[in-house]
């Protein structure tokens, strides 16, 4: 009789297994040092998926999504050494977003009469209304990545990461 191709097959191996910032250590290392790295974990899957669609559905990177994200919520503008503060890069980075964002009509740059070295940067009416198909996108993408945990479930992570967040930084 014949035998299936997987009929002697060796059982899966442990090096086959999911392989993510959680498999560095085992149930017997430290609660908080395992708590650490689920989060860093869960934030590193959402964050790929999320860059993932971007530039998928959109042609974006996270980077660009995030500088008119930051002028989205300040249409008087921002200076550039406010953009690379917010959204915590080198003014390089910032300065390289911006030009390529410049050149697609999606914002401007104009010279502050106040100081000649600095920059305010806003949104372009085209860039307002790619923003906004982005972000309403981005929305309901999050929403999607956390509907496998309750409505209950979701509000007690807020309040304990809530209260981490505050151990951390009072």
């Amino acid at each position: 009789m014949p035998t299936s191709p997987t009929a002697h097959a060796a059982p899966p191996s442990a090096d086959l297994a999911p392989v993510d910032l959680e498999t560095r250590v085992g149930e017997t290392s430290h609660e908080a040092l395992r708590l650490w790295l689920r989060l860093l974990t869960c934030t590193n899957l959402v964050e790929g998926d999320i860059r993932s669609r971007l530039r998928q559905e959109f042609a974006v990177t996270l980077p660009r999504f995030d500088l008119m994200s930051q002028l989205d919520r300040h249409p008087e503008g921002l200076k550039m050494g406010e953009l690379s503060r917010r959204m915590m890069v080198t003014g390089g980075n910032v300065t390289g977003i911006t030009d390529q964002l410049q050149q697609e009509g999606l914002v401007t740059r104009e010279a502050l009469p106040t100081d000649r070295r600095a920059y305010l940067i806003r949104l372009t009416p085209a860039g307002r209304e790619a923003f906004s198909r982005m972000a309403r996108a981005h929305e309901a993408w999050v929403e999607q990545l956390f509907s496998g945990l309750a409505e209950t479930d979701r509000r007690a992570l807020f309040r304990l990461l809530g209260r981490l967040k505050t151990s951390l930084t009072g």
